[in-house]
């Protein structure tokens, strides 16, 4: 009998990061495509579709935040065990003394409301589709990890976004942005110590579009999106002022979160993530192409770059946004052959594209 090999780690975590193609979400309107490259046997860059549908069960969450919706204002019978987290607390506030004067029945029409708008929102997740880009310092087994950890972490709190809200909120950004902040009084997950000024560096985009092409993103210290526009046949200039960025995730704890004397935090935000910290570039015309990119292909910086990357777009502007990505990256991977004649392969990194066309 044959002996199955386990896969070694690099190749579990390099399978692991890399974007699934039946996970492409089907918007109207929208093709997209993204793509990555590991400048190793595995890298630290991760791209993933969040395709909702696919997903999670969005039909059995709305029927379960209905069905709350009415169970919560249901009194429980005396001496009755409780049958939810409302019947729980009511039971609090009837044990105390200073139970405050907020009726029962207030208080659980109150929580039956916050069920219905959950209710109310989880529809927009059919139309709605999400990119995850996470590009971990370095391009080892370690930056692996810690790519992988920004993902479970991810995932893990989408979980609780979906069933307190319906939807994404900021507060699941300041979790990962705090997962990966460095602790002053216990080791990482790496275990260095607090002397040490290495750090878990990670930046991320999240982004989210509706079929009407507007994308809705947080930026986490990666380079900003790029906007070609088919009627101009260019890039756009960007209004910066306008697209908030964050530090990398965990360099930046916000003032007001409650465990911010437990970590280090390398710049000054006075307060946590607010709806106006959320960037959104509008896709205004058939052909226009959104790119966003890890800084193995474009560090954002570079003006001579930027025009070549132009130039490759323009060329294949008419194509699929998988052939577009494609085209980039084979232009990325053409310039790592340059700083390998040049003796500068210090300089290559992980490759990540991600093409969103308005069709």
């Amino acid at each position: 009998m044959a002996t199955q090999i386990e896969p070694g780690i690099d190749e579990y975590l390099r399978k692991r990061l890399m974007p699934v193609e039946g996970a492409i979400p089907h918007l109207d309107g929208i093709d997209m495509y993204g793509d990555s490259i590991p400048a190793g046997s595995v890298g630290g860059d991760l791209f993933e579709y969040i395709n909702f549908q696919q997903r999670y069960n969005i039909d059995a969450r709305i029927a379960r935040a209905l069905r709350l919706s009415t169970e919560y204002l249901d009194p429980l019978p005396e001496d009755g065990i409780p049958r939810n987290m409302v019947d729980d607390h009511v039971q609090w506030l009837k044990s105390r003394s200073d139970a405050g004067t907020v009726s029962e029945a207030e208080y659980r029409r109150a929580k039956s409301s916050e069920q219905s708008r959950i209710a109310n929102s989880l529809p927009d997740l059919y139309t709605t589709a999400g990119v995850l880009l996470v590009d971990a310092q370095g391009h080892g087994i370690i930056s692996a990890k810690i790519a992988s950890t920004v993902h479970d972490t991810f995932h893990a709190f989408m979980l609780s976004e979906l069933d307190r809200y319906g939807k994404t909120t900021l507060d699941l950004f300041e979790d990962i942005n705090l997962r990966l902040g460095q602790s002053v009084t216990a080791r990482n997950a790496l275990g260095r110590d607090t002397q040490e000024e290495a750090r878990e560096i990670a930046t991320l985009i999240y982004g989210e579009i509706r079929p009407g092409g507007h994308f809705r993103f947080v930026n986490f210290g990666s380079p900003p999106p790029l906007m070609f526009s088919l009627e101009y046949g260019r890039f756009l200039p960007m209004n910066t002022d306008r697209l908030v960025q964050f530090p990398a995730l965990g360099l930046e704890i916000p003032e007001d979160h409650p465990d911010r004397n437990k970590y280090l935090s390398l710049a000054v935000r006075q307060t946590q993530m607010m709806a106006s910290d959320v960037a959104e570039i509008p896709l205004m015309s058939p052909g226009d192409i959104l790119f966003l990119y890890s800084d193995g292909v474009y560090d954002g910086s570079d003006k001579k770059n930027r025009l070549r990357l132009e130039t490759v777009v323009r060329d294949c502007r008419a194509s699929t946004s998988k052939e577009i990505c494609h085209a980039i990256l084979d232009y990325a991977l053409k310039r790592d052959d340059h700083l390998r004649q040049t003796a500068e392969e210090d300089l290559i990194d992980d490759k990540t594209v991600f093409i969103i066309k308005h069709s």
